[in-house]
């Protein structure tokens, strides 16, 4: 029998609606160079890597009664051919066109029925270059017994490992008897099973209570033509449409910032993502009285002796930080940001950035999922953004000999969030992912120039005024305005 899914993997199951698909994903950039990196290439690819991760070929099989949690089965009919997509932009295949496919498809909901991941090769894009985007669904992804696709499919140099594919084949097929009887036998075997059964129905029955509540103030407000109290700019009624913008910068430019005020790269990150949080509000004429700082949760790296060994799952924890959008001095807002780390710091668990690389089964793709994790156990506590921010190995990787050159997290939006933000350093760049509701952020576009326009003002603040490195313009969706 397959194993059955945690309490904690569940929730992201149950907790899902049309309006907040529960997966993650990244796209990337490749350059085929003469490898000649197509559709064939990435299925050859997955095919001898996916014996890494087998829980991408496995379904979630319920139990008759819901007497026990799910459990994990194979897929008696895989296919990869089903998971590995093709897709292909229109000339001039920019970067703006690419957002947009990534948009449409992060929007649509996994199909519960088969494994929950995809992937897409997607051709066309400029210069001769493709683009990879994978998602996978946040129960699938747990740092432990799976980690993220992306990251057995990497490899640091052009010639790739010749791992071999192996020769699997699915267990027997389970079935409806078979799995109540095993779900009997395992709950009068084990009480804590029962107790952790119980708790994902207890949990379950609160979210329903929870949506069905939120749905009836919602029907209450659109007929009595009010504004809910809990709207904000970044909160609302989301849609079951998406927005993706991205900003790429140059990590000298972070690092420039960092070295001039005594901060870290996160720091500058944090500080970058409050400034383009102002700036976008302001353009949008929103009143800053109301919203003097954005309630933020931003996943970090945690070090115990006690975990040291274990998986990288269980050294993400979560930290909040109040985001002082109301601040006008660029510099002020990175102090603050800073000073709100430094009890983190102090604890002695912050693990530097040079460091998480070493933590076992860390790769960015799997870190962006489990944060997300992380930020959506959190929606309790009153959070208005989560951020996740991976430092990302500073020398090229590879797929099938192709040159991975930019990757971009697109993250999921928790319930009411507009907007979720993730951040990858690779190879000596910055990469911002910005998801958002479509409806409730129509000009994401302006959000991603204000980001680059918010580490440029950072910028003008070192040494004398001017950077120490030349700035990288943004590479953004939105336009730089003149200095």
């Amino acid at each position: 029998m397959g194993e059955r899914l945690r309490a904690r993997d569940l929730a992201f199951l149950t907790a899902e609606t049309p309006t907040t698909p529960r997966h993650n994903a990244t796209v990337e950039v490749f350059d085929p160079g003469s490898s000649g990196f197509d559709h064939e290439t990435l299925t050859r690819l997955i095919a001898d890597r996916i014996a890494f991760v087998p829980r991408y070929r496995q379904v979630v099989r319920g139990v008759p009664g819901n007497v026990a949690n799910p459990v994990w089965v194979d897929d008696p009919h895989f296919d990869l051919a089903y998971h590995v997509r093709r897709s292909a932009l229109p000339r001039p295949g920019s970067l703006e066109q690419l957002r947009e496919l990534v948009a449409r498809i992060v929007s649509r909901p996994l199909d519960r029925q088969r494994p929950l991941w995809e992937v897409y090769l997607v051709e066309g894009v400029a210069d001769g270059r493709v683009a990879v985007l994978s998602k996978a669904h946040q129960a699938l992804v747990d740092g432990a017994q799976t980690v993220d696709l992306a990251q057995v499919l990497l490899d640091r140099t052009p010639e790739p490992r010749e791992l071999g594919s192996d020769d699997w084949h699915p267990g027997r097929p389970v079935t409806s008897t078979g799995l109540l009887a095993e779900a009997v036998r395992e709950t009068v075997a084990s009480p804590v099973l029962a107790l952790d059964t119980a708790r994902s129905a207890a949990d379950t029955v609160g979210r329903g209570l929870g949506t069905a509540a939120r749905r009836a103030t919602t029907v209450l407000n659109a007929l009595t033509s009010r504004r809910s109290e809990l709207d904000t700019p970044i909160s609302g009624t989301l849609s079951q449409q998406r927005r993706f913008v991205t900003v790429r910068r140059s990590l000298a430019d972070h690092r420039a910032v960092r070295d001039a005020h005594g901060a870290t790269v996160n720091d500058v990150v944090l500080a970058t993502v409050t400034g383009g949080l102002r700036s976008w509000l302001m353009a949008r004429g929103e009143s800053l009285g109301g919203l003097r700082q954005v309630r933020a949760v931003v996943p970090v790296s945690v070090h115990d002796q006690e975990l040291e060994a274990t998986s990288v799952g269980s050294q993400i924890a979560p930290h909040f930080v109040d985001l002082p959008v109301g601040e006008p001095s660029p510099v002020i807002r990175l102090h603050q940001v800073s000073y709100s780390f430094k009890a983190h710091k102090e604890t002695g668990r912050a693990v530097a950035a040079n460091r998480i690389a070493g933590v076992p089964g860390f790769a960015p793709s799997t870190f962006h999922a489990i944060g997300s994790r992380v930020a959506a156990e959190q929606l309790r506590r009153g959070i208005q953004l989560s951020v996740t921010n991976v430092p990302g190995p500073q020398s090229p990787l590879y797929a099938a000999g192709a040159v991975m050159e930019q990757t971009y997290p697109v993250p999921a939006l928790l319930p009411r969030h507009a907007l979720a933000i993730g951040v990858t350093s690779y190879d000596g760049q910055v990469f911002y992912g910005v998801t958002a509701d479509r409806d409730l952020v129509p000009d994401a576009e302006t959000l991603a120039a204000s980001l680059s326009e918010a580490l440029d003002e950072l910028l003008d603040t070192v040494g004398d005024g001017r950077p120490k490195v030349p700035r990288g313009r943004s590479r953004s969706s939105g336009r730089s305005r003149k200095r």
